[in-house]
């Protein structure tokens, strides 16, 4: 799935993302931390990966196919 970036810290990587709904979705440092980014910007395209109850595991950037 895909989202955009609507928040993020720096210093925790914690934020917040925007599904294409409209609904927000929070992910922590820890799944940010399993991508290997250094940085997020406001914005930003990203592809999200869950797991079964719904907890963002990680996030990556979107790549074009």
């Amino acid at each position: 799935m895909q989202a955009t970036v609507r928040s993020f810290d720096p210093h925790t990587h914690d934020g917040e993302l925007l599904l294409d709904d409209g609904s927000p979705l929070s992910f922590t440092g820890r799944s940010f931390d399993a991508s290997g980014l250094r940085l997020l910007r406001l914005g930003q395209r990203v592809r999200v990966e869950l797991d079964a109850t719904g907890v963002v595991t990680r996030v990556t950037l979107a790549t074009l196919p």
